[in-house]
């Protein structure tokens, strides 16, 4: 009895295309536009040009102009402690404090910094100082950001250098300071709202 549909069978059929046409349809909380997502990258003119900027340095009241840095970075690297949880296998983790260190390459033309090692060296007596670094790229949108790293200790340096091959001489010291202020901060790109 191929094709012959039976009443059971087409009653089961109808019920299913009427469920189909007056099923609702899943709503759409927030439409999602894709081409939104592609537009909302960042300009590379945002990009801050590494050497757009300038760095102050201020040592027992006096204020210097670092203009032969070359580089600078300064970190807050935050300690932590693995806590054991009940009742689950990783542990978590709580911040219990915070290091700050840095570094600065420059060439080998000043004697400010190595002052402080000989008057360290002569008296007993540390010089601690403040390190003022400005990024302005006059290209972004950005604006300016200031940073000034509070109560700079050097840990070292060269004290006496000479290299017949090289075109230039370079100086550096890493150093840990007690703490940082940002006067100014960069602006929002308007890509990120």
């Amino acid at each position: 009895m191929k094709g012959i549909i039976t009443s059971g069978q087409a009653i089961a059929t109808d019920l299913l295309q009427d469920f189909l046409q007056t099923s609702k349809k899943p709503k759409i909380i927030m439409p999602l536009d894709l081409q939104y997502f592609a537009d909302a990258n960042m300009h590379p003119r945002d990009a801050i040009h590494g050497a757009q900027g300038v760095a102050w340095v201020t040592i027992d009241g006096d204020r210097y102009k670092f203009a032969q840095l070359i580089n600078i970075e300064a970190r807050a690297d935050k300690t932590k402690t693995q806590i054991p949880i009940m009742g689950q296998v990783a542990k978590g983790n709580k911040a219990t404090g915070i290091e700050y260190t840095g570094s600065a390459t420059f060439y080998f033309n000043t004697s400010i910094f190595r002052k402080m090692l000989k008057h360290y060296q002569d008296t007993g007596e540390d010089t601690y100082f403040d390190i003022q670094v400005t990024n302005e790229d006059g290209s972004s949108q950005v604006g300016r950001q200031t940073t000034i790293l509070i109560d700079c200790n050097i840990d070292g340096g060269i004290v006496a250098a000479l290299d017949a091959d090289a075109e230039y001489l370079e100086d550096s010291f890493d150093f840990t300071f007690e703490r940082f202020e940002m006067p100014q901060e960069f602006t929002m790109l308007p890509e990120m709202l």
